[in-house]
């Protein structure tokens, strides 16, 4: 997970503000993708635009499809089964702190998953750039 925001209700803004938040820490290039479900919040067009402008190429599940959208699914059923199943938060700042850390501590730097060869999504992000990072080549 790259990019991620909270509020009370699922919105155009709050989607917004967590593709925001995925630009600000990875930037757009050519690889750039963004795969999202056909939410309300993702196929309104100041969503669209938003993403258009930053030159990220988009693509949709397809309607009633949960599959095409399968690590974001695995994604929400791991988090509720290891952090929010048998939680009770006394705030929303609470249960923020608590998603921060799921997320950005233990879910990306050290849980280990079986689909990336049991590395964490940090350490398969270093190795995926190393081994294909540009090829210089000088002239003779």
């Amino acid at each position: 997970m790259v990019g991620w925001a909270t509020a009370a209700t699922q919105t155009t803004d709050l989607v917004g503000a967590a593709f925001h938040a995925a630009l600000t820490r990875r930037g757009t290039g050519p690889c750039a993708g963004h795969h999202t479900d056909q939410g309300a919040q993702y196929t309104s067009h100041a969503y669209q635009a938003l993403v258009v402008e930053a030159g990220v190429t988009m693509s949709m599940s397809r309607p009633g499809c949960c599959h095409d959208n399968a690590p974001m699914e695995s994604f929400w059923a791991t988090l509720k089964s290891e952090l929010t199943q048998h939680q009770r938060y006394a705030t929303r700042a609470e249960a923020q702190l608590d998603l921060f850390w799921y997320s950005e501590v233990f879910y990306n730097r050290q849980r280990l998953h079986s689909s990336l060869g049991y590395q964490s999504p940090a350490s398969y992000l270093a190795q995926w750039c190393h081994d294909n990072r540009p090829v210089h080549q000088t002239q003779t």
